[in-house]
């Protein structure tokens, strides 16, 4: 369990890294003119990366299950408020899939855009690293959140992304 800000700060920071690396990744996959590979690409990624932040603020599955009865329902109740459907569940790739369909539009743009000569590959990876960066960070923010409540420390309305 975190035990100060301090130390969250520190995960948060972490975790910011991780989902630049994996938005990097992303956007190389986005590169490969193969129709659905960037797809596929991100599923993966998003299903290895959010439970990963979660795990790092001590909120994923198991470690929720493993809190007091009070606490765990505490949890859920701050990720609901806070929107997000990851923390304190199992990530699956149905899950995740629902969430690359809410931003089907860019996944869209990026794999059109890649058929274009040199310029549309720039496009796709750009749009893709955009979106991987954009769910991951918002996940982040989202598991701050939540464990700073956990520990006692006022949350506000619009904290800041680092």
């Amino acid at each position: 369990m975190i035990r100060d800000l301090a130390e969250l700060d520190r995960i948060r920071a972490e975790c910011h890294s991780l989902v630049t690396k994996r938005s990097l990744a992303s956007a190389g996959a986005a590169v490969v003119p193969i129709p659905g590979a960037d797809i596929v690409a991100d599923i993966g990624l998003l299903t290895n990366l959010l439970p990963a932040i979660s795990t790092k603020f001590g909120l994923n599955h198991e470690q929720v299950q493993k809190m007091e009865p009070n606490m765990a329902q505490q949890v859920l109740v701050l990720a609901t408020s806070a929107g997000n459907t990851f923390i304190g569940r199992i990530v699956t790739r149905k899950l995740v899939t629902a969430v690359l369909r809410r931003m089907g539009v860019r996944i869209a743009t990026a794999s059109v855009a890649k058929f274009v000569p040199f310029i549309g590959s720039a496009v796709a990876a750009t749009i893709s690293f955009g979106a991987m960066k954009l769910a991951g960070d918002a996940h982040v923010e989202d598991c701050y959140r939540t464990a700073r409540a956990l520990i006692g420390e006022p949350v506000t309305a619009a904290l800041p992304a680092r």
